[in-house]
């Protein structure tokens, strides 16, 4: 076709016919009443309209020369490829043809702009009242305007917009500091031609950017977490609880300081994000639309808890766009100094609809909560909480009507909490249930078996998971000295658990040293709180509402065994009261203590002890092991050679020894007994691990960690077996109620807390660098999603990508 004309004068009759062809050409592929983006000079594809409007745009301002293939109206690539029902021109000459090769590549901003301004014609204002006559808010006029304006004059490879969205990108993916954006700015700006439209410092460039953020509210709260000052009490001056001060102590001099400020980051706005774009919009429906349903799981959506849910509540799950979410929680220290003692809390969220490959990465967390410091929040976590439980008992019951990119229609948003991701002490402050004492296991509940040894309680037990007949269920001697008659605890449904809760007494949140601490009666049992997590409608329905954390769970068991086998001071569990503990309860007593002398007593080998020599040997094998780039970290480094032990493991260090390492490591070394037992183990966590999980494996895999928790019950001393060890015993049915393990852990959500710890640039407010650094990184993170040309986190390579080589030789081609 002949594209001559856009370069005509406006009003001559070369023009005039050349728009004419053009509506033509729209109508033919887009069809005549469909609305389409403006490609003129002042609209530059950045409004959507009706196609009258268009052409007298076209008319009055003049096309916009650099667009040459018309892809947003039809034209399928830059080859001169048309939709069939195209009108072409056969006149096609050379030079419209140099022109289309010559055009620049689209560098999405006008795409993200364009999406952007769609939302808010459906009249979805996100509640941003500074909108113009059109609907269109101020900062949006300002970026499609920027979109229109020269970086510098006679500039047409990028526009103002597109400048500071690419800079402030590379600033947040590199990690710049502020200096150093001001310095680079400050190099452009003399560097360029007079008349440059650069921001002077990276603070102009961040406030032009700032209002397509979603932004955060800060509430004030009381100084010992009694209450948030907000909604009905936000213009107290004390606390309603103990009434203390709001303020901090400042004689009435200058700007009053509250003690606490909680960051909130509302979720609505966030939700409503993901289907602003059909780069996301699409992947929401996934688990509808794409997911495999056979006897495997693959994803959240594969699970019984969430097929629980969708029978109880068919209305919600008759839209495949709600939200399911996990919320998740855990303290970290902003300084990474230890010796500094500082606690902040995010509070995160995730959504679950999405695919496998994006579920639970970086991109698509949120943070919806920043509990400041310095201290835990602890069991008072839930005043914390309120605004988040309200906005969500307000996305499921009256939802959040939404505009779908997608589909190009407004459907009504509705949300719910899944389950919760956590690590075991978090658990116990979500959740109520202390994790500690002699009911620490919230699964058993009050059917916990527990026994109170020297200096420890041990969770023992775990013949009552064996079959009845099993012959192991008798054995005195090898066991606890006692035959095991009782069944296994069976899981409490939610009404089992508000019955509980109606028994407790009225708790006064806060920690003012007037709340005195109460002693619990025998009939709460480990319930400190009923969690304001039972506000929402449909929590008490919930099959799993809490997640055991497996990372903690492996670490903590890794470091127990290696700890024992090693002889590591402070970490073995084979100690002389743990042979005291075995007199006590008159088993094994080839280990007990034999007296020397008036006042010493030597501990006799035991078969799960390393000797010397079988430490050093495991020590060198762990140095010579070698494993794929990026499959695990150089553990070597946690080998010490002095005295040959283990120190500094991470998580990750733990997960990979225990399930590759220790099976094979220990072969040589100890008893067979106690050889095959540990490899058995690694076995089990390698199998719970798995990205993709059979439910008939499952349910053979609660039989198998029963009888080897009942074999580790023979070898060890009743000391090793904590309520780590002890937890291992649910994952199966974990498993089964939650789908794979990946979706449920810590990992994602610690990598996500490390990036909030390296934001920290002002130690004296950690709480309000992490906030602005966030809010930064989630508007760049958007942006990102629509650039071409440049490295985003959405399409970088992989760490060890794979190149295509040619297989022939070319001496031979």
């Amino acid at each position: 076709m002949d594209k001559r004309w856009m370069q005509a004068r406006k009003f001559s009759e070369a023009y005039v016919d050349g728009v004419n062809r053009f509506m033509q050409f729209v109508e033919s592929c887009m069809g005549k009443e469909s609305h389409v983006r403006c490609p003129c000079t002042r609209c530059l594809n950045l409004i959507n309209t009706d196609q009258t409007t268009v052409k007298n745009h076209i008319k009055l301002n003049g096309i916009d020369p650099g667009y040459v293939t018309w892809f947003h109206h039809g034209e399928k690539s830059a080859n001169n490829r048309y939709c069939e029902q195209s009108v072409v021109d056969d006149e096609t000459d050379e030079e419209a043809s140099d022109e289309t090769e010559a055009e620049d590549e689209d560098d999405g901003v006008n795409d993200m702009l364009f999406d952007l301004q769609e939302q808010y014609n459906q009249g979805d204002t996100n509640g941003v009242d500074n909108t113009n006559d059109g609907g269109i808010p101020a900062y949006l006029e300002d970026l499609m305007n920027g979109a229109r304006t020269e970086l510098y004059p006679g500039c047409k490879k990028i526009s103002r917009t597109s400048f500071i969205i690419q800079l402030l990108h590379l600033k947040v993916y590199n990690k710049l500091s502020n200096k150093t954006v001001d310095m680079m700015l400050k190099l452009m700006k003399s560097s360029f031609p007079d008349g440059e439209t650069l921001p002077g410092t990276y603070y102009e460039a961040k406030k032009i950017l700032r209002d397509l953020g979603l932004g955060y509210e800060c509430i004030h709260a009381c100084k010992f977490d009694c209450a948030l000052f907000w909604k009905e009490t936000e213009k107290l001056e004390s606390c309603p609880v103990c009434q203390t001060s709001r303020w901090k102590v400042n004689d009435g001099v200058g700007k009053k300081i509250p003690h606490k400020i909680l960051r909130y980051f509302p979720l609505k706005p966030r939700l409503q994000r993901l289907f602003m774009s059909e780069k996301t919009s699409k992947k929401m429906v996934w688990h509808k639309e794409k997911r495999i349903d056979d006897d495997y799981m693959r994803h959240p959506a594969d699970s019984a808890a969430w097929k629980d849910f969708d029978r109880d509540y068919p209305q919600f799950a008759a839209e495949p766009r709600n939200v399911r979410l996990a919320l998740a929680t855990d303290g970290f220290n902003p300084f990474g100094d230890m010796s500094t003692s500082y606690s902040m809390w995010p509070v995160i969220l995730a959504p679950l609809n999405l695919p496998p490959w994006d579920c639970m990465k970086d991109p698509f967390l949120f943070l919806s909560l920043l509990i400041p410091g310095k201290n835990s929040p602890g069991k008072d976590i839930d005043v914390y909480l309120r605004p988040l439980v309200d906005e969500l008992k307000e996305l499921f019951i009256d939802g959040a009507d939404t505009y779908d990119v997608s589909v190009k229609k407004t459907f009504k948003l509705h949300a719910s909490i899944l389950w919760t991701i956590n690590d075991f002490p978090a658990y116990g402050d979500l959740s109520g249930w202390i994790t500690k004492g002699y009911l620490a296991c919230p699964s058993c509940n009050e059917r916990t078996y527990s026994v109170k040894l020297r200096n420890k309680i041990c969770y023992m037990g775990h013949r009552r998971s064996l079959p009845r007949d099993h012959p192991w269920r008798k054995d005195k001697k090898k066991f606890n000295g006692k035959k095991e008659d009782a069944e296994p605890p069976i899981s409490l449904t939610g009404d089992d658990i508000l019955l509980q809760l109606d028994r407790l007494q009225t708790r006064i949140p806060g920690k003012h040293v007037s709340n005195k601490k109460r002693k619990r009666g025998p009939e709460e049992l480990n319930w400190t709180k009923r969690s304001i997590l039972f506000e929402l409608p449909y929590w008490s329905k919930l099959k799993l509402r809490h997640n055991l954390d497996v990372m903690h769970i492996e670490k903590n068991i890794c470091e127990s065994i290696l700890g024992t086998l090693m002889n590591v001071d402070g970490k073995t569990k084979d100690t002389m009261k743990a042979r005291l503990d075995l007199e006590d309860m008159n088993i094994r007593k080839e280990l007990h203590l034999i007296k020397k002398g008036n006042e010493k007593y030597a501990m006799p080998a035991a078969s799960y002890v390393m000797t010397k020599k079988e430490r050093q040997e495991f020590c060198e094998f762990i140095r010579s092991v070698k494993f794929p780039d990026g499959y695990a970290s150089n553990i070597s480094r946690c080998v010490t050679s002095s005295d040959q032990k283990l120190s500094g493991m991470k998580s990750h260090d733990c997960h990979v020894i225990l399930q590759r390492i220790l099976p094979v490591g220990i072969r040589g070394s100890v008893t067979k007994e106690v050889r095959e037992v540990l490899t058995e183990l690694g076995h089990f966590f390698q199998h719970i691990c798995c990205k993709k999980l059979n439910k008939t494996e499952l349910e053979k895999m609660k039989g198998d960690i029963a009888l080897i928790l009942c074999k580790l019950e023979k070898i060890y001393p009743p000391a090793f077996f904590d309520v780590m060890v002890h937890l291992s015993i649910h994952l199966p049915d974990e498993a089964i109620l939650g789908g794979p393990i990946q979706f449920r852990w810590m990992y994602p959500i610690e990598r996500f807390l490390c990036g909030l710890k390296q934001s920290v640039r002002n130690k004296a407010r950690p709480e309000g660098s992490v906030a602005e650094a966030y809010i930064a990184k989630e508007c760049l993170t958007f942006c990102s999603m629509y650039l071409n040309g440049i490295e985003t986190r959405f399409n970088r390579d992989d760490r060890n990508n794979d190149i295509e080589l040619d297989d022939s030789l070319p001496i031979f081609s």
